[in-house]
């Protein structure tokens, strides 16, 4: 970890700690209008390709606010705990109906600390529908063993449902641990309260003024494009094969991920991947997944400009460091799914396994620098 550290106080000797508040605001407070305004083309038109284009608009700008509250929700929008706090409930569950406690509790607690570690970090474990680890199919039997093998055909239509999924489930952890007074915290009723608030204002209050059925019909195509766009957003960081899989080793493993060589287990499960200035301003810093999971408190605005000294810093110290197309890496989190990747039984096995350097012209990269900031 010293190696993290020393390369840590070049970044603050940089000021890439400072939260760039106001810049980070004014980017939510776009994303929030142009998924308010989409809405209201939607309302206000009678041309069928005017409420396509609406819905589009929407749909970008409800991703913009789910990456931008990524941000808020690793407390590196603000430098004052609250605010992060109080972006992250409105972002989440107020604005997408996405419960922020278990954002915390699935992402912030477990994902980073075991990114791609089958058995503890859930984004890679897509059981008991789809899989995309070839131990998985091999231990597979019978008709689950033809589906695993014929999945493919239908991931497109289950990405559908990808955000109403990451919806259903928050609420069943909120209310789990609003009913079991050891869990029950203030958060998850602040939590809850931001949920009932999003039933109000996007489907209640709506519902008296243009009907239920109309108001129904378009949350419904909202919330099945906004899983699409989820999935080309997030799932390029961990889901291509490039991105390896490991076993956590037996009950009880979370510790030995810890303890272990923390810089090799973040750069060979993650990916980063190629935009340009439009899907920047959209992804919000999750195309830099590899800057994100060593740092996840600098501030997204950073990102470009750390990422040039952090790819040197792999290369120099034998770690991997992996850019690809965006389109590339969204194809590459498709293909898994037909052909499912390897899962490693020890972290010491990718040492040398995953190359450090970029293979292929498409995997090496332009930088353009805009100044964003760090948390």
């Amino acid at each position: 970890m010293h190696l993290l550290s020393a390369l840590n106080q070049e970044f603050l000797a940089r000021g890439w700690n400072r939260k760039p508040t106001a810049r980070l605001l004014t980017e939510l407070a776009f994303h929030v209008t142009l998924a308010l305004g989409g809405l209201a083309l939607v309302v206000v038109s009678r041309n069928v390709l005017l409420e396509a284009l609406g819905v589009l608009l929407s749909t970008m700008g409800s991703l913009g606010v789910a990456t931008n509250t990524h941000t808020s929700s690793h407390y590196a929008t603000a430098n004052r705990r609250w605010l992060n706090r109080a972006l992250t409930y409105f972002g989440y569950p107020l604005f997408l109906g996405m419960s922020a406690t278990y954002w915390w509790q699935k992402h912030v607690a477990v994902h980073h600390p075991t990114p791609n570690v089958i058995g503890l970090d859930d984004d890679a474990d897509l059981l008991p529908v789809f899989t995309i680890t070839e131990r998985d199919v091999a231990e597979a039997r019978g008709l689950r063993r033809w589906w695993f093998e014929h999945q493919a055909l239908a991931i497109f239509f289950a990405i559908a449902f990808n955000a109403a999924n990451v919806q259903q489930t928050g609420v069943r952890y909120v209310i789990g641990c609003l009913r079991d007074p050891a869990r029950r915290k203030a958060a998850h009723v602040y939590d809850a309260l931001m949920l009932v608030g999003h039933v109000a204002l996007w489907l209640v209050i709506p519902a008296i003024f243009f009907g239920p059925l109309a108001v129904l019909a378009l949350y419904a195509v909202r919330v099945v494009l906004l899983g699409y766009a989820i999935f080309i957003a997030f799932a390029p960081a961990h889901f291509p094969e490039e991105a390896a899989f490991l076993d956590r080793e037996g009950k009880g493993r979370a510790e030995y991920f810890r303890k272990a060589d923390y810089i090799l287990l973040q750069t060979s499960t993650t990916l980063n991947f190629r935009t340009g200035f439009f899907g920047r301003l959209f992804c919000a810093g999750v195309d830099y997944q590899i800057e994100h999971h060593l740092f996840p408190g600098y501030s997204h605005v950073y990102y470009p400009e750390m990422s040039r000294i952090l790819k040197r810093f792999c290369e120099e110290n034998g770690y991997p460091y992996r850019t690809l197309g965006w389109r590339e890496a969204i194809w590459k989190s498709l293909v898994v799914f037909s052909r499912p990747k390897p899962v490693y039984p020890k972290l010491e096995a990718l040492r040398g396994a995953v190359p450090v350097a970029e293979a292929r012209r498409s995997d090496a990269w332009e930088l353009t620098f805009e100044q964003e900031e760090v948390a």
